[in-house]
């Protein structure tokens, strides 16, 4: 059956979305968003066999259309659900060349993943939780998942810094815009390597050297549940082995 309340999570593969999402399905009902729904597929048929209530849609982030049709089919699909979180956890965009091999393409796109995939989540998202804020037991939530490029363009990496930048000053804007108004926008720095499957291969001498999924699930989740006396607008996140 599904919650009164319902979590959205855009980006949502084997680690860190699959990890927000099955947090989050412990309190809501969650929708997951991704292009490929093999990349949900697992998680949504994990939760719904364990007694949650998961609803995963096909979704292009950096395309208006397809993020609108995703969120007419959240309201299909959930009529009578108050919306009181938004995860943007989409990792495109991610490309090392040197800057003079990087082609327009490749910075277009970057930017298309994130900045314009995070707008065209948020505007969606917003006035849903502004619509929840007299329901929903603790104050409604917008995150941004960010990187280390969020803070620091290194070398070879212009068009994803870029991207993260953006990302990183859109997150801040709203947060000064709508946390007035009751909805709580963060920004979280995950600064280090996932420890995910497709990370398995890099070697690293400590056994737990690389950011767990669960705990960066466990921290959005306390960003979720901060009191409006405390919202913090941005964690950093990374293993205590991390350079930084």
């Amino acid at each position: 059956m599904a919650s009164k309340f319902l979590a959205i999570i855009a980006g949502v593969g084997p680690g860190t979305g699959a990890a927000i999402a099955r947090k989050f399905a412990k309190s809501y009902s969650v929708v997951v968003l991704a292009r490929n729904p093999d990349n949900f597929d697992p998680v949504v048929q994990e939760i719904n066999a364990s007694g949650g209530q998961a609803f995963g849609i096909s979704t292009d982030v950096s395309d208006s259309k397809s993020v609108n049709a995703a969120f007419d089919k959240i309201a299909a699909q959930y009529p009578s659900s108050k919306v009181v979180a938004a995860v943007f956890n989409t990792g495109g965009g991610f490309i090392r060349k040197p800057f003079l091999e990087l082609t327009e393409q490749d910075y277009s796109s970057a930017l298309a993943s994130q900045a314009q995939g995070a707008f065209n989540f948020a505007q969606r998202s917003l006035p849903l939780l502004l619509d929840s804020r007299e329901s929903s037991e603790y104050p409604p939530t917008l995150i941004f998942t960010g990187a280390t490029a969020s803070l620091r363009g290194s070398a070879n990496c212009a068009g994803f810094a870029s991207a993260k930048f953006a990302l990183r000053a859109l997150a801040q804007s709203l947060a000064r815009e709508f946390g007035p108004q009751g909805v709580h926008v963060s920004h979280a720095i995950i600064d280090g390597i996932i420890d995910i499957p497709r990370a398995k291969e890099w070697a690293n001498e400590h056994v737990d050297g690389k950011l767990s999924p669960h705990a960066i699930a466990d921290s959005y989740w306390y960003l979720h549940t901060q009191p409006r006396t405390t919202f913090a607008f941005e964690l950093d996140l990374r293993p205590y082995v991390e350079k930084w």
